[in-house]
């Protein structure tokens, strides 16, 4: 096959699950003339920052998984991030990416000049593509608790993305803030080891108990030995996950009805104690946050070592946490497990659209994309796992997937001469967002809980319809809905 000569240049920010799949698309389609722009100096985006003890995806690892790399070599059901850290190596490795990666080049602005994107990196260096994808991932930017003196305390203190492991934490004194995901892993994870641990809860949260099980050896080599086991192993993950998550966080129905039984029994049947099982028994539904999935917390909060503190914290002093009730709760270890900016996006980097119009500007009342994929005003520039994508309980590489297929599509219309600029009107965006808008009713996210789902509006910036239908709406582009040149 002979493929066009003036197929054109391509940037991706970032190296992390989704900017790889843009790559590995890229390559696998014919492409060779992209960079991608990493601002550390290895891939891996948030599995490469995250590194702190009980780290684990809350996805099957058979299915968060490329489609096109499959990997028989998962040890467990449910990967821990290291894992899935030298999974994300090994393809980069396997599929050729590494030699278009520059690594410790962190963008700073990106400026089009109405035929191609100007870029500048931190250093100073210059750059310039035809297009520009943007796969910085959303979990990404740590967010630090407005806690009045946190800087004083005496002890060692960090986010729990930039984990400190030269800190000893064997028979100290830890206090973990944030019972979501990550608070309630690495709660499983130090009990036991530290002694006491304070595990600082404002908002409880529910569990739903999917044990991390070992694959055996022999399943193992069997889908070494057939790589077709390997695919109905996808599929089949797949079809559950959507199957039964899919729906359940979007409309009433035996799906969200049996998620939710399921969390209040393993609640009622694993904490026995009334107070501390009242203490963990959140006001909100099931899924209305995203649902962490655990066997490991609730019989680590029960040891007697642990302690699950409800009181506002009211300021952090130098030897510990006091909270509302005025209890210092003495310290050696602080440990901060309170998320991250979920509507950073590309930020701090500064991206610049027709008229001199600046991506801070264009969202200012919010983040809002054209079907997940495309922003009006920013010609040639496209978003994985950007605004409105499907990213409940799901496979992000899935959609990443379906997203840079996309891509794909333009980059082909582009590359064939049939177009040069291509970007949605505001009209489909604004068509697209009501849409949006009008069919969150239903969905489990409007139920009431406050969540880093929701906008500044208040509105869950989610998709509120299958992943399925996410992918029908991007299997082919729709020329009508986008302003070519």
């Amino acid at each position: 096959m002979t493929l066009p000569a003036n197929r054109p240049r391509v940037g991706i920010i970032g190296a992390g699950m989704s900017g790889l799949c843009m790559a590995a698309t890229l390559r696998r389609a014919g492409y060779r003339d992209f960079v991608v722009y990493e601002k550390a100096s290895e891939v891996g985006g948030t599995w490469r920052d995250n590194t702190y003890p009980g780290l684990s995806c809350d996805v099957p690892s058979r299915f968060y998984s490329y489609s096109f790399a499959p990997n028989a070599d998962w040890t467990r059901n449910f990967a821990s991030g290291e894992e899935i850290e030298r999974y994300f190596v090994r393809v980069t490795d396997e599929l050729g990416l590494r030699e278009h990666i520059r690594f410790d080049t962190e963008l700073a602005s990106a400026r089009w000049d109405g035929a191609r994107y100007r870029l500048r990196s931190t250093d100073g260096r210059t750059d310039s593509v035809d297009v520009l994808v943007s796969a910085t991932g959303i979990l990404r930017e740590p967010k630090l608790p407005d806690i009045p003196g946190l800087d004083s305390f005496d002890g060692a203190a960090f986010h729990s993305a930039r984990w400190d492991h030269s800190v000893a934490l064997k028979g100290k004194r830890v206090a973990v803030v944030g019972t979501g995901s990550t608070g309630v892993q690495i709660t499983g994870a130090l009990a036991g080891v530290a002694k006491p641990l304070y595990l600082f809860q404002r908002t409880a949260q529910w569990i739903l108990p999917m044990p991390r099980l070992p694959y055996s050896p022999v399943s193992r080599a069997a889908l070494k030995l057939v790589p077709g086991l390997n695919k109905l192993s996808y599929l089949g993950y797949q079809r559950i996950m959507e199957l039964i998550f899919g729906h359940a966080v979007i409309e009433p129905g035996w799906q969200r009805d049996a998620v939710s039984a399921l969390c209040r029994s393993y609640l009622r049947t694993t904490v026995r104690d009334e107070e501390l099982r009242a203490k963990l028994t959140p006001p909100d539904e099931p899924m209305c946050k995203r649902l962490i999935m655990s066997t490991a917390f609730y019989p680590a909060v029960r040891r007697r070592d642990v302690q699950v503190v409800t009181d506002k914290i009211v300021a952090v002093e130098p030897k510990g946490v006091r909270t509302a009730d005025g209890r210092v709760r003495e310290a050696d270890v602080l440990v901060l497990a309170t998320g991250f900016d979920a509507h950073a996006f590309l930020r701090p980097m500064e991206l610049v659209g027709e008229h001199g119009v600046t991506l801070e500007q264009a969202w200012r009342d919010g983040p809002r994309a054209y079907r997940t994929v495309a922003v009006p005003g920013f010609p040639n520039f496209f978003t994985l796992i950007g605004p409105h994508s499907p990213i409940g309980n799901h496979s992000l590489i899935a959609i990443a997937e379906t997203q840079a297929n996309y891509v794909l599509r333009w980059l082909d219309e582009l590359s064939a001469g049939r177009v040069r600029r291509v970007a949605p009107t505001t009209e489909a965006t604004e068509r697209f967002n009501s849409d949006l808008r009008d069919s969150m009713s239903g969905t489990i996210w409007t139920s009431g809980c406050d969540s880093w789902y929701l906008g500044p509006d208040g509105v869950p910036e989610l998709w509120p319809w299958t992943p399925a239908r996410h992918r029908r709406m991007l299997a082919e582009p729709v020329p009508t809905d986008f302003e070519l040149a």
